[in-house]
């Protein structure tokens, strides 16, 4: 009797070694996947259960309950991190686990940048080939009823920033986040400002914010334009500014800006008619905004390109037609 239990337990322990090889061997070796690349996401709170399945249905070749079996026995299945993954080539039972265990997670970023508009905006999202791209096609004004926002354009009220997001995630979600950003940080720097400006709310100070961003060709002469435009708006003068017209022409502007186009009326000319344009005409930057909310004190009304990015100014027309005949006849040279 004896004899026969030591030989039971010889083979439970040989078959316990048979298993354990074959086991080892089969996690060591290449899964397959049926199309590459392979995305999937894993929410907050999945079981390793529910993981499991979705790996599987992704289209990574393993059976469901071993993958959870193996996470399990490993210690793994505690640990496995939310995200969004994507899996490009072929990869073992145990560099599975491990990469469900540390979270490397499948992130790309994309940047608005300073200075685009609305329509540049949703250019490059569109073009984004790792985006879910739920607004395409949506007008505007759909759009903003599908971010839950009132309907209003949405020139200048999203935030220009390097964003991080899980690749295959959606442009709506994307676009909710720089409209927040941006709301928080026109917040923050309206309740800065200085005390006598003339703009009267923080959409009037992101339209003038917007104007700024796009004259400034270098970040030194920022708050020297934003005080231009200030002094300006203060004594009802013109804003006079190349962008605000090239905005209003949209795709009519062939790239020159002639005399007869500063002499068409629209509602974004601020040479024939004063104050500030309806909307913002850009994305304008924290420094953008922080300038036109805390210009820099100067008598300045003008001021002209010099040709490699920075600005002349000038207090009196005068000046500035000399420092414009200058600086034209320089560039002409």
């Amino acid at each position: 009797m004896i004899r026969t239990i030591s030989r039971f337990i010889k083979l439970l322990i040989l078959l316990g070694f048979v298993l354990a090889g074959t086991f080892v061997y089969y996690a060591t070796q290449p899964l397959g996947l049926r199309h590459s690349p392979i995305d999937f996401d894993i929410a907050p709170g999945d079981s390793m259960r529910v993981v499991s399945q979705r790996v599987a249905e992704a289209g990574v070749k393993v059976w469901p309950p071993l993958l959870t079996w193996t996470a399990r026995f490993s210690g793994h299945s505690v640990r496995v991190k939310a995200g969004s993954y994507r899996i490009e080539q072929d990869l073992s039972l145990w560099e599975l686990v491990e990469l469900l265990s540390t979270g490397s997670n499948s992130y790309t970023d994309i940047t608005i940048v300073e200075g685009w508009n609305f329509a540049h905006l949703r250019a490059a999202m569109d073009a984004n080939p790792d985006l879910r791209h739920d607004t395409l096609g949506l007008s505007d004004n759909e759009l903003m009823n599908r971010l839950g926002l009132a309907p209003q354009r949405p020139e200048g009220l999203f935030f220009p920033d390097t964003y991080s997001f899980a690749r295959g995630g959606s442009d709506t979600e994307l676009l909710k986040r720089a409209y927040q950003r941006m709301a928080a940080i026109l917040d923050r720097e309206w309740q800065a400002r200085n005390s006598n400006l003339p703009v009267k709310s923080p959409y009037e100070a992101l339209t003038l914010a917007s104007v700024v961003e796009k004259e400034t060709g270098k970040a030194e002469d920022r708050p020297l334009i934003a005080s231009v435009f200030v002094n300006r708006l203060k004594i009802k003068m013109p804003l006079q500014s190349d962008p605000t017209v090239i905005y209003g022409m949209g795709p009519n502007f062939d790239g020159n800006l002639h005399k007869r186009d500063l002499q068409a009326d629209t509602p974004f000319n601020t040479y024939t008619r004063p104050g500030l344009p309806p909307t913002p005409i850009s994305l304008p930057g924290v420094a953008a905004l922080r300038a036109s909310l805390q210009p820099r004190e100067s008598n300045y009304l003008y001021f002209v390109a010099r040709g490699d990015g920075s600005s002349k100014f000038s207090r009196t027309l005068e000046e500035h037609n000399s420092a414009v005949m200058q600086y034209q006849k320089a560039g002409k040279k």
